[in-house]
């Protein structure tokens, strides 16, 4: 059976060594009566209370419960007035009570247990008639150091509650990393298998009657999957910044996949690198929706800049029918919101999907920095 080990202080304790270093001021208890010649039974008494002292005074450190730390406080500061007519060095233990009174919560309460103390000792010396050498310094620094211990105690719970808060923000930038990954991840791999789907299924469709294009459309798979895993490791990594330039070449052989037409007219925009990377996945999710659920056979993005605006609008001619919104939606929502945009679905004969960005010179934004984005899709 393992021994449990006798400890003076908890274990977890803010104080360290500290409350050893402040014990220094106990030895006067035992000075006095050595300067005086005090008696046997002063020095008796001063013994006695040494000895009751350290285990309350240990004893205090361990105090969960205010009224355990009151008992500890009114033990002390009680020993402290019995002691004082025969050794001018106990009020010492009033000292000591009053520093224990400081780590008293609430800070009010704390206030009016080192001002009865302070009061106590006063009752007590004009009782006795005290010479002021007595009780002065006791009362001048019981007050001290009471409301210093005050002062840091209510520090320490300031640094407790940002220490909680700076874990809670962590936590939850671990939560909103591991929500960014999962929107990356789905968007490219979304994007990513449909191409791999179309052109895996025009292959086998072709290898019969055109086996040089079968071949050249799984050299084509072939590829696709190994920039994906590029892809997916750098999404993780978080680095990833998609071009949207890049972007149409992938959507563009998404689309001739799956036999529709795409068209393009891209005007020169200034966009900074977090408006475009934002754009470029946009024009992957809406590209990959056309594939799956329009049944189109043309698909036209335009890029381009009017009345201080840039717009993107990507557009079908397919049903048009309204559908719920999925995690690639949802995800579009959300990239937009961080740049403080909204998205709205609109359906015409086919679907359009219209970024409006506001110019920089308007928005009043550096270029480089994010603009404001509004989504008509």
């Amino acid at each position: 059976m393992r021994a449990t080990r006798f400890r003076l202080l908890p274990p977890d304790s803010e104080a360290g060594w500290t409350p050893f270093a402040w014990l220094i001021y106990l030895p006067a208890l035992f000075l006095w009566p050595v300067m005086v010649h005090a008696s046997t039974a002063a020095w008796t008494e001063t013994i006695i209370a040494g000895f009751v002292f350290l285990p309350l005074y240990f004893r205090g450190y361990w105090c969960v419960s205010t009224t355990e730390r009151l008992w500890v406080i009114g033990g002390i500061a009680a020993l402290g007035m019995l002691l004082s007519p025969m050794n001018a060095a106990a009020p010492v233990f009033t000292i000591y009570a009053a520093s224990f009174a400081g780590v008293v919560r609430p800070t009010k309460r704390a206030a009016q247990i080192i001002l009865v103390i302070v009061a106590a000792a006063l009752v007590e010396a004009y009782v006795l008639q005290l010479p002021p050498y007595r009780w002065i310094w006791q009362c001048v620094f019981s007050i001290i150091v009471g409301f210093t211990n005050t002062h840091f105690a209510t520090m320490r719970e300031s640094n407790a509650k940002l220490i909680r808060a700076q874990a809670e923000i962590e936590h939850l930038a671990k939560v909103a990393e591991r929500e960014r990954i999962a929107r990356d991840l789905h968007d490219l791999l979304g994007h990513t298998l449909s191409l791999i789907t179309l052109k895996a299924s025009l292959a086998s469709r072709l290898a019969d009657r055109d086996p040089a294009r079968s071949i050249a459309e799984i050299r084509d798979v072939e590829r696709i999957s190994r920039d994906a895993l590029t892809e997916v490791r750098a999404a993780v990594a978080g680095y990833r910044e998609s071009g949207l330039a890049h972007q149409l070449a992938s959507v563009a052989s998404m689309l001739q996949a799956a036999g529709i037409e795409l068209a393009t007219d891209m005007a020169p925009v200034a966009l900074s690198p977090a408006e475009e990377n934002v754009l470029s996945l946009i024009v992957r999710e809406a590209a990959t929706k056309v594939v799956r659920h329009s049944h189109a056979t043309r698909c036209e993005i335009t890029l381009s800049q009017a009345d201080g605006l840039r717009s993107l609008c990507i557009q079908d001619d397919g049903r048009g029918k309204r559908i719920a919104d999925g995690n690639g939606i949802t995800g579009m929502r959300e990239r937009v919101a961080s740049l403080g945009g909204t998205l709205s679905v609109e359906s015409i004969p086919g679907t359009r999907v219209r970024v409006t960005l506001a110019s920089a010179r308007n928005s009043g934004d550096d270029p480089e920095s994010p603009a404001r984005l509004t989504i008509i899709a």
